[in-house]
């Protein structure tokens, strides 16, 4: 037998949000009108294929007051009195939501009672509480505010402490990983004979928030080195005409750039189970701009003064900073002219070269070339795009329906979370860059699995917050 907890509470308390939460299931419907939850369901998380703990959504209590009076007028076996309370009216329609979100009860789930800690403490929650200290079953009280107009925790607490094991103040449309787990760690509390069964569930999510990391690690650096190494080329002909070709060549770059990009927050939002085809980002966050953009490039990345220092370890000089690329040609925002980097921060170049130049841009004898990519600051462009949006992800309860997201780095100019890198975070990176790009005379076995490590560890600091 697997832990089960039956989710009670008054219609319209965020008991459906709360279960989305703690199961990471965005599709359990999710409604501000009472009433929208008509029939008890289970939902069991699952993990490597084994059920791990379940959770049951309920309907509200309605008549919560005539309920209470038949529960103290009972003077049989009190071990029953669940199970007595749905045989005597298992036909009565006056009791059918009681004898439903009774019914998990009826066969020993753990109680978890939900309010909303934004209103007072009313009659029937009193009777409610009442309801659930008579059944004799383990019990959690939670406090979920779904709004920040008013707080009656103080209020809440108090008549929660006459009639629960343990109290919680659980948001369930902010509550991130680690609030589910203090969760889980909380509910072990409520009964000594749970203990272990819990802390096997606490293990369990845990290991498999390791593993998840572990696979977006593992995308990530996959997308990176997809995006740094890409090149494309288009012919070159004598009627050809250059600026064509290189608006070409730049449309087509930029595009399968993205897409490799998208695919990858593709990756990342199944892994951490958000499947709601509306799902938007805030149009305050960071990646609502063009990969390539101005914006961008402002935005996220190193300064000026840790690119300079980055460079060192790349070798040669970072040349000249245009807003530009070659030619005119928008190329997001940082253009290399000198130096070992060549063009540019997409490098344009080209086979059998003729002696022909044109605005700095070398034009091959039969093809015109954009890639692979030279500059050292697009890496950690690409981090930065993938650990903000690995942060919205992790950061957006299930239990959620807006477009609310949570940015990365506020501190400063930059919004990434590459320029709160270390010197020896960055050095790893640019180790990685010079071995991935061919600038690195003698191959390093370990740059790799160093920047492997970086990665899953930023992303593991990253959970943590």
């Amino acid at each position: 037998m697997i832990p089960e907890f039956a989710v009670l509470g008054h219609p319209n308390e965020g008991k459906s949000s709360v279960v989305s939460t703690l199961t990471e299931d965005d599709q359990i419907k999710v409604s501000p009108i009472p009433g929208e939850t008509s029939v008890s369901r289970d939902y069991t998380v699952t993990i490597d294929g084994q059920d791990i703990i379940r959770f049951v959504d309920t309907p509200g209590f309605q008549v919560p007051r005539q309920t209470l009076a038949w529960f103290k007028a009972f003077d049989g076996d009190q071990a029953e009195i669940v199970v007595r309370f749905m045989d005597t009216f298992k036909n009565d329609p006056f009791f059918a939501d009681e004898c439903e979100l009774l019914s998990p009860l009826s066969r020993g789930a753990g109680i978890i009672y939900v309010v909303d800690g934004s209103r007072p403490v009313r009659g029937d929650d009193l009777a409610e509480m009442e309801i659930l200290r008579l059944t004799g079953l383990p019990r959690m009280a939670i406090i979920n505010s779904k709004t920040e107009e008013k707080d009656y925790t103080l209020d809440w607490k108090l008549e929660f402490r006459k009639h629960f094991n343990s109290i919680r103040v659980f948001n369930s449309n902010t509550a991130n990983f680690t609030e589910r787990v203090k969760m889980l760690e909380s509910l072990k509390a409520i009964d000594q004979e749970w203990e272990n069964s819990l802390s096997r569930v606490i293990m369990a999510f845990k290991a498999d928030w390791q593993k998840r990391n572990r696979l977006v690690t593992a995308s990530m650096i996959q997308t990176i080195e997809k995006s740094l190494l890409f090149s494309i080329s288009e012919p070159i002909t004598p009627v050809s005409d250059p600026e064509k070709v290189k608006e070409k060549l730049n449309e087509k770059y930029q595009t399968h750039i993205k897409d490799l990009e998208n695919k990858m927050f593709q990756q990342i939002r199944a892994l951490f189970k958000h499947h709601l085809f509306e799902y938007r980002l805030s149009e305050y966050s960071v990646l609502k701009h063009d990969l390539f953009s101005k914006q961008t490039w402002e935005l996220l990345g190193l300064t000026k003064e840790q690119l300079a220092a980055a460079g060192a370890i790349v070798g040669g000089t970072m040349g000249a900073v245009m807003d530009t690329a070659a030619a005119g040609i928008t190329f997001g925002v940082f253009t290399v002219l000198g130096g070992v980097l060549g063009a540019g921060s997409a490098l344009f170049g080209g086979k059998k070269i003729t002696r022909k130049k044109r605005a700095g841009i070398r034009l091959g004898g039969d093809k015109l070339q954009l890639g692979p990519n030279k500059d050292l600051q697009f890496l950690y462009i690409l981090i930065d795009r993938a650990l903000i949006y690995y942060s919205h992800m992790i950061n957006r309860p299930h239990g959620r329906r807006d477009s609310s997201t949570r940015p990365g780095n506020q501190d400063s100019k930059k919004k990434g979370y590459s320029t709160g890198f270390n010197a020896g975070q960055r050095n790893v990176c640019a180790k990685f860059f010079k071995a991935l790009t061919g600038r690195s005379f003698i191959k390093d076995k370990k740059v790799i699995s160093t920047f492997e490590e970086l990665i899953e560890n930023v992303l593991n600091e990253i959970s943590r917050e």
